[in-house]
C-alpha cells in the first residue's frame, strides 16, 4: 500500500531522480530556498520514496485568486500506472484545503486532471499554453479570471549558486 507525507528537507538526494525531466529537483529546491513550496509530498513503497508532488502560490493578474499551483507531479516510471500519483494528487488538495486555500491550477494532460476534479474555464489561462492544458479546481465555486503566474522558480535549470 501507497501512503503520502510531507517531505523531510534531507531527502533531496532521494526524489532528485524521480520523473522525467532532469531540472525538476533544481525547482524544488528554488522554491524551497524561495519559501514558496508550500506543500511538498513524497509517495513510498516499503520505505523507498516512488513519488513527489508539489504545490506553490500562483500569482493571478487580476488578483482575484488566493490558489495555488499543483506544479510538480513525478512517480518513478517503474510505478506509474498503478494509482499513486491520485494518492499524492488527492492527499496535497487535502493539505491545500485544510490551508484554506481557494483553488489548485495546473498545466496538465486533459484526461488525467480531469478525473479529480479539474476543468478549463472561461477567461482563464496561462501564457503561452493552450487552454485545453490549463486547468483550475476551485474549492468554493469562485473562479478567477485572466492570466495565472506560477514562480520564477520554474525557470530554474540548474543548482542555485
Amino acid at each position: 500500500m501507497v501512503n503520502s507525507r510531507p517531505r523531510p528537507a534531507g531527502l533531496a538526494g532521494q526524489t532528485g531522480d524521480i520523473g522525467i525531466l532532469k531540472d525538476k529537483p533544481f525547482i524544488i529546491e528554488a522554491l524551497r530556498a524561495a519559501g514558496a513550496l508550500t506543500i511538498s509530498l513524497v509517495a513510498a513503497l516499503g520505505g523507498r520514496v516512488v513519488g513527489h508532488i508539489a504545490f506553490s502560490p500562483v500569482t493571478m493578474s487580476d488578483g482575484s485568486f488566493g490558489g495555488f499551483g499543483l506544479g510538480l507531479l513525478s512517480v518513478l516510471p517503474e510505478f506509474q500506472r498503478q494509482g499513486i500519483g491520485g494518492v499524492l494528487i488527492r492527499d496535497g488538495l487535502a493539505w491545500l484545503k485544510a490551508l484554506g486555500a481557494i483553488g489548485c491550477c495546473l498545466v496538465g494532460h486533459p484526461e488525467y486532471y480531469r478525473q479529480f476534479g479539474f476543468e478549463n474555464p472561461d477567461g482563464l489561462g496561462h501564457e503561452g499554453v493552450p487552454l485545453e492544458f490549463f486547468f483550475v479546481l476551485s474549492f468554493g465555486g469562485q473562479v478567477p479570471q485572466g492570466s495565472a503566474r506560477f514562480h520564477d522558480a520554474f525557470m530554474a535549470s540548474g543548482p542555485a549558486s
